[in-house]
């Protein structure tokens, strides 16, 4: 057995509880032990500790005293010599990818949420032993974890190095479907739970794995990537959409409509816009495994559980690895020009319909994201931007830029990036001396107005050079408004955005848009479409109307100009003026 030994049950799931034993073979005195506040990959404070309960401590079968040091920490007053015995249990109740989840049909956990650590012994190998209950007679385990001694099932006793990659290989217990494939020579799994019984596995599986080679020709060639075999670990759930990043494996979640289905032709699941999310998040997650996973931010050269890390540098690892992720799917064939240019408008749009652009650079979105961008709120849209979108888009000017110069791409800054770190810790001057290496040139001055500054992109320049146009495009209702909305119970107002009709008329976020009033009339509204179905002429610019909203109880009628209907806003598409130039940047000419 190992030094650290975990032993979980997931008995008790109509409880939803996790039983853990924990062993510390060779215990310090005074030995203290914590649980994560939170978990790598998903930048926020979230407490795992609030779900632990009835934890004890015993040695030689003695009880010992226990501690609490703080909201997550416990010191056990034990003695060296004896092995140190600590049980508790765990309330897994959440279905997303960052921590516990356990019923009759599925069981699915993060080492963060159910492993405490045992301060300096992080290092030594741990063991975590899953036991299969007989009421899970049906069910099989999947993990990234290598096995110790593990049933055919998969449960059993993993072994990991040491603390920090126990806690990056998440476990998926249930009656899943799983299918194995090699990509490159390297063996992969892809675990799927709960899909309809239309769900084609063997489309799936095969997309996967057009993706999977695509990646490690890019960062490798014809070479190998950094691990041994690769888990892809897929929930499935009525409305979903997510995924989390790991050293050798990934959770997801998605929809089941997102799902490829028997009988669907090759042209219905391009028209998907599902199933063209969920191969976008499959190529994200996995292009991590190389870009935030080994080529990571030097604060991130050791994690520190107990508190925020903080850095700069998400615009690079989210941002740059959004950019790659659809790119990757139409150079594997797997979209087609049109539909990676829609998706590349799509992006554009959310970062030019956000107001916060001006008042947050890219950089500090990154250093914020602890308390902004997970801690969304009615004004994040006008005081914040996304460092995935606006990093993203970076990316695509980066490239472009060096690619119009003609000496180098982004393509080879990341694989020269990843050679000169050792795949590991690098800092944003690593990235401007690879830039400057490759191309010839300084590059401060860009990163500096890009990713510091809060001016706007080159966008329609770089793209111009390389056969495409940025054409203004017809805006939406709600864009033209000022408003962003939410539909399912009466017209709720989200947000609303800085400069617009909308904050000029005097809308709050919260309000209820009940009716609109014209002269003489007045219509109830249920949906943001019905109001110029109500609202008269339209097509005349600012036409005056009067919105009736309810805000705590009370009604207000508030003077609205309404834009005209063909205005267009911050809201642009992307076409093709030279198919043969674009080609260049976009790859892969066969047909889809």
């Amino acid at each position: 057995m190992a030094p650290i030994h975990y032993r979980i049950d997931p008995a008790q799931q109509h409880a939803h509880l996790y039983r853990v034993t924990l062993t510390v073979a060779r215990p310090a005195a005074g030995q203290e032990l914590s649980l994560p506040v939170w978990i790598p990959g998903s930048y926020l404070v979230r407490e795992f500790s609030k779900n632990l309960q009835s934890l004890r401590a015993s040695q030689g079968g003695a009880e010992v005293a226990l501690e609490q040091l703080d909201k997550h920490r416990w010191r056990a007053r034990c003695r060296p010599g004896k092995p140190l015995v600590l049980e508790y249990e765990v309330a897994a109740y959440d279905t997303s990818v960052r921590t516990a989840w356990l019923d009759a049909t599925r069981g699915f956990f993060n080492g963060t949420s159910l492993c405490l650590r045992v301060h300096g012994q992080e290092d030594q190998p741990h063991d975590v032993e899953v036991v299969r209950p007989r009421a899970m007679a049906g069910w099989s385990l999947a993990t990234g974890l290598p096995a110790h001694h593990t049933a055919r099932s998969g449960f059993g006793t993993y072994r990991a190095h040491g603390y920090d990659e126990l806690v990056d290989c998440p476990v998926e217990m249930g009656p899943f479907w799983s299918i194995r494939f090699t990509a490159r020579g390297v063996p992969h799994r892809l675990v799927v739970a709960g899909a309809a019984p239309s769900f084609d596995g063997k489309r799936l599986v095969r997309d996967v794995r057009r993706i999977c080679e695509e990646a490690i020709a890019f960062w490798h060639g014809e070479g190998r990537p950094p691990f041994a075999s690769y888990v892809f670990l897929l929930n499935v759930v009525h409305d979903g959409y997510g995924g989390l990043e790991h050293r050798n494996s990934t959770a997801l979640i998605c929809g089941r409509r997102d799902l490829p289905r028997v009988g669907q032709s090759d042209k219905e699941l391009q028209a998907s816009e599902g199933y063209t999310q969920l191969l976008g998040l499959v190529s994200h997650e996995y292009f991590h495994t190389w870009n935030v996973k080994r080529l990571r931010p030097q604060e991130f050269a050791q994690y520190d559980y107990t508190r925020e890390n903080y850095t700069e540098l998400l615009w690079f690892f989210e941002g740059f690895t959004s950019y790659y992720d659809d790119l990757l799917l139409r150079r594997a064939g797997l979209i087609d020009h049109a539909t990676y240019l829609r998706l590349l408008a799509k992006t554009t749009n959310q970062v030019l319909q956000t107001p916060g652009r001006h008042v947050q650079s890219v950089a500090q979105a990154s250093f914020d994201a602890w308390v902004k961008y997970y801690r969304q709120d009615e004004n994040t849209p006008n005081a914040t931007v996304s460092y995935y979108t606006k990093g993203a888009l970076v990316a695509l000017c980066l490239d472009l830029a060096l690619r119009r110069e003609g000496r180098t791409t982004l393509d080879a800054v990341m694989r020269a990036l990843w050679q000169h770190t050792g795949a590991g810790p690098m800092a944003e001057a690593d990235l401007l001396a690879q830039l400057r290496t490759l191309s010839g040139r300084d590059w401060s001055a860009e990163i500096a107005q890009w990713v510091h500054g809060t001016g706007e992109l080159p966008l329609a320049e770089l793209l111009a050079a390389h056969g495409l146009r940025l054409q203004a495009d017809t805006a939406q209702l709600a864009q033209r408004l000022g408003l962003r909305v939410q539909e399912s119970a009466g017209l709720q107002i989200k947000a609303v955005l800085r400069g617009g009709a909308a904050e000029a008329a005097g809308f709050m976020a919260g309000d209820e848009w009940l009716a609109v009033e014209t002269p003489g009339e007045a219509w109830r509204v249920h949906k943001l479409d019905d109001v110029p179905l109500y609202a008269g002429n339209t097509s005349q610019i600012n036409a005056q109307v009067t919105a009736l909203v309810a805000r705590d109880r009370r009604l207000l009628r508030l003077p609205l100009a309404l834009p005209a209907a063909g205005a267009t806003g911050d809201t642009v598409r992307i076409d093709v003026s030279d198919a043969s130039v674009a080609q260049q940047w976009l790859g892969y000419s066969q047909p889809v």
